[in-house]
């Protein structure tokens, strides 16, 4: 083994278990209960996935399928859920708090932290002045980040490119944007007494987080511009396959359910604002296009099992 992945191998798995740490104890701190302790068992898939990999699969990563990234969701996503509920719970509370929203602010933080000198305790309590939204927000960000860090320092599976991989990782990076968006814009316009407007959205960002551990968005079969379309029944699944799974993730894991809890918001909850509406109308966007590009994949098959041997134009 390669000692260079080994240790990209372990490095990435040991910052998914310290983000995930930082999250179990915010979660402590905020609910003042030392059995939320016991989430860090859900971190034992992640290192048992580890030994496994390294000795079997001598640190590489899988071509269809990242299990350390699908782990690292397992173990950070409860955290998360419980600090949205508990700030949704205690939103209206007035107790003051530190905001992270300047440069000045962490300037009077860290000087604060200097002058007084407690050790351990004082970090603790710096920690716990700064404001409960701030935290989840930067739980948020670390976590989309550390996925796309991560994803480019994994060893690559068997069969994945370098060119593959760096087209996953710029998909990442979109996907990641919109998530951040999503959350952060959406969960702000919920008001006092939504709860379960905070279950669907959390529910929604769930589901729309399990596109990282998946690379069916460019690693996938080479298309086969050759063959028997006579014959071969999956040749329009073989021949369009990332195009088509590309539209599926749109429609079904991202942009069709951000709609649909924007649309929610605005109707059912009467919350309407310029940034909801654009929002809005981008998701809409998205998904037209792609039932449009779905269509264009669809007619030109049909051509082509038409006419085999010429080339079709999209409408």
């Amino acid at each position: 083994m390669g000692i260079c992945k080994f240790i990209c191998a372990v490095i990435t798995r040991a910052l998914f278990i310290l983000v995930s740490l930082v999250g179990v104890f915010r979660v402590t701190s905020v609910k003042n209960d030392r059995n939320y302790w016991f989430l860090t068992f859900l971190f034992l898939p992640l290192v048992t996935e580890m030994i496994i990999t390294l000795k079997r699969r001598k640190g590489k990563d899988y071509k269809w399928f990242s299990p350390p990234i699908f782990l690292f969701l397992i173990s950070i996503i409860p955290s998360i859920w419980i600090l949205e509920l508990h700030h949704q719970e205690n939103k209206s509370s007035g107790s003051e708090c530190r905001k992270l929203d300047s440069w000045e602010s962490l300037q009077e933080m860290l000087t604060s932290n200097e002058t007084s000198r407690n050790g351990t305790s004082n970090v603790n309590a710096l920690l716990a002045s700064v404001c409960s939204n701030d935290w989840i927000l930067a739980l948020h960000q670390i976590i989309l980040i550390l996925l796309i860090v991560g994803k480019w320092l994994l060893p690559l599976g068997g069969g994945v490119t370098r060119d593959e991989l760096s087209q996953l990782l710029l998909i990442f990076v979109g996907t990641a944007a919109d998530i951040l968006e999503f959350t952060n814009e959406t969960l702000s316009d919920v008001k006092e007494n939504s709860t379960d407007l905070v279950y669907i959205i959390l529910g929604v960002w769930t589901w729309s987080m399990l596109q990282f551990p998946l690379h069916l968005a460019v690693v996938n079969s080479k298309r086969d511009s050759q063959g028997d379309l006579s014959t071969d029944e999956d040749f329009l699944l073989r021949r369009n396959s990332t195009d088509i799974w590309n539209i599926m993730e749109a429609l079904f894991i991202q942009d069709g359910p951000f709609l649909v809890v924007r649309l929610t918001v605005m109707i059912l909850f009467k919350t309407i604002h310029q940034m909801l509406v654009f929002f809005a109308i981008k998701n809409s966007l998205v998904v037209i296009l792609n039932l449009y590009r779905l269509f264009v994949i669809c007619h030109d098959y049909r051509a082509l099992r038409r006419r085999p041997g010429d080339s079709v134009d999209a409408p």
